[in-house]
């Protein structure tokens, strides 16, 4: 799948703080059930939930909401930034 032919994004991903694994702000106590994004990139995989955690590694959900169409993935816990935390949920409530 080619990233130049843009899939059109149902929220405003672009506008969600990229924030980098070992930053102090990716230090996130998570639980299943938490909304969360992928911190380095947060249009490629969008938003999704956590489905299952085992220590530091967290299975979620994205129902491919992301440009790379991503359904579920595990990730490390570090790139995973809940949006609850930060207060995001006005940023995403901003339709395109």
């Amino acid at each position: 799948m080619s990233l130049d032919s843009k899939k059109r994004l149902s929220y405003r991903l672009d506008l969600l703080p990229v924030i980098m694994p070992f930053h102090r702000r990716a230090k996130n106590e998570l639980q299943p059930g938490d909304l969360v994004y992928y911190g380095p990139s947060p249009e490629f995989y969008g938003i999704g939930e956590i489905v299952q955690r085992e220590e530091s590694v967290c299975v979620v959900d994205f129902r491919g909401t992301g440009l790379l169409g991503i359904h579920k993935d595990e990730i490390l816990i570090n790139y995973l930034i809940p949006i609850h935390t930060l207060n995001l949920t006005g940023v995403l409530k901003t339709k395109v």
